[in-house]
C-alpha cells in the first residue's frame, strides 16, 4: 500500500469510493455523484484543502479530505473526512490515510487540533478514530439527513498540545 497526495487523474477512482453505498451513507456525500462535481472540487483545490490517498496495486482504495481552516484564530485547526471501498476494509487503511494526514498536519502543517464529525452508529469508524486518540467532545442530535431520517453525530477532535 502507498499514500501520496491525489492528482486530477485519480479524480474518476476518487468519486468511485464515494459512490459506494456505505461510504455515501457514512459522509455527507449524496448518491449518484457525478464526475463533473468531483472534478470541479477536486481539480483546482484550494491551499488550505489537501486530499491523500492509498493505492494498492495500482488501484485506489481509500482517501482522506483535509481542510486546514485560515480564520486567523483557528489556523491550528483542521477537519477530516475519509473513506475506504468497501471491500477493502479492515486491512488497515483507514489506519494508513489517517496516520498519514495526522503526520501532515501536526509536524508540517502546525496543526493542534484536528476535527471530524462520525454518525453515532458507525462504531468501526469510532473505535478507529479513538485509537488515534481522538476523543468524544459532544454529540450532535439530527445533524443530517441520511436514508429517510435524521441521524446523529458524535463530534470528535484530536488535540496536541507540544
Amino acid at each position: 500500500m502507498n499514500i501520496r497526495h491525489s492528482e486530477k487523474a485519480d479524480i474518476a477512482q476518487i468519486k468511485h469510493i464515494y459512490e459506494q453505498t456505505v461510504n455515501y451513507a457514512n459522509t455527507l456525500q449524496l448518491p449518484y455523484p457525478s464526475l463533473d462535481t468531483w472534478e470541479s472540487f477536486l481539480a483546482e483545490k484550494p491551499e488550505n484543502f489537501y486530499s491523500l490517498i492509498a493505492t494498492n496495486d495500482n488501484q485506489i482504495v481509500g482517501q482522506i479530505g483535509i481542510e486546514v481552516f485560515t480564520k486567523p484564530r483557528r489556523k491550528h485547526v483542521a477537519n477530516i473526512g475519509m473513506a475506504v471501498l468497501p471491500d477493502k476494509c479492515n486491512q488497515g487503511i483507514g489506519s494508513a490515510l489517517l496516520k498519514a494526514a495526522i503526520e501532515l498536519l501536526e509536524n508540517w502543517l502546525a496543526v493542534t487540533r484536528i476535527e471530524l464529525e462520525v454518525y453515532t452508529d458507525n462504531a468501526h469508524a469510532v473505535a478507529l478514530y479513538e485509537k488515534f486518540g481522538f476523543k468524544k467532545e459532544g454529540t450532535a442530535k439530527q445533524y443530517a439527513f441520511r436514508n429517510g431520517e435524521y441521524v446523529d453525530v458524535f463530534l470528535m477532535a484530536r488535540v496536541n498540545i507540544k
